[in-house]
């Protein structure tokens, strides 16, 4: 009985864990987006020739990053009670 009423206990203590979370967890779309975004600005500067395909390669992958952000806030929306 005693281990059942420390469980809830425990779940009482931290009822906003999956927020703290997502906050760490932004830290991963945040690094991808400046690796994206400094890499295609390098590209840019090699061969400026290409500065348009790359352009437009940057964005979609920003936009794919930024999809993998908001999933993992819907996640943690879900995920917590």
């Amino acid at each position: 009985m005693n281990e059942i009423i420390l469980a809830q206990d425990a779940a009482a203590a931290a009822p906003n864990l999956g927020a703290v979370g997502y906050g760490i967890a932004t830290i991963g779309p945040g690094l991808g987006i400046g690796i994206l975004v400094g890499k295609a600005l390098e590209g840019m500067a090699r061969q400026p020739e290409m500065a348009g395909q790359l352009r437009t390669t940057m964005f979609l992958g920003i936009a794919f990053v930024e999809a993998l952000a908001l999933i993992g806030l819907v996640a943690g929306f879900l995920f917590t009670n």
